[in-house]
């Protein structure tokens, strides 16, 4: 093992997730890469709209990445307490495709992600990333419950 891959949404589970992670990383000497996805930015070009037609949706924007690289730094210097090759993405995209992406792009021989638990009313509703990448998965993912 050489590889393992950790996605965090910086929610309640996350912290778990990372620390279970880092474990793992620690018994087997692997590479631990910790990322993060930011959903796109929505179109409005259905609409008839352009998002210069919404200044501060840039400034939204701007500021969720700038807040999510801030809790990403931190979460790397958590796990470099712990780990000793620690890296780290910032990832634009749909959740699940990016995730999936990357651990073919880094050939991860385990994922860790958490799951939020909301039951199978929102997961078929809304669908759940966790649950994705254990059907899709290309490599064993590890799936930590919120407590």
């Amino acid at each position: 093992m050489k590889t393992i891959i950790t996605a965090i949404d910086f929610s309640d589970a996350s912290e778990g997730v990372l620390q279970n992670a880092c474990k793992l990383a620690t018994v087997y000497g692997t590479t631990l890469h910790i990322i993060h996805v930011i959903e796109p930015e929505p179109s409005y070009s259905a609409y008839g709209l352009t998002p210069e037609e919404f200044p501060a949706i840039h400034t939204f924007r701007d500021e969720s990445q700038k807040r999510a690289e801030a809790r990403l730094n931190h979460a790397v210097s958590e796990a470099r307490q712990h780990v000793k090759d620690v890296r780290a993405d910032l990832i634009i995209g749909s959740p699940l495709h990016a995730i999936i992406d990357y651990i073919k792009e880094h050939k991860a021989d385990l994922v860790v992600i958490g799951t939020h638990g909301h039951g199978a009313i929102a997961a078929l509703l809304i669908g759940s990333v966790a649950e994705g990448l254990v059907r899709k998965a290309i490599c064993p993912t590890l799936v930590i419950p919120s407590l």
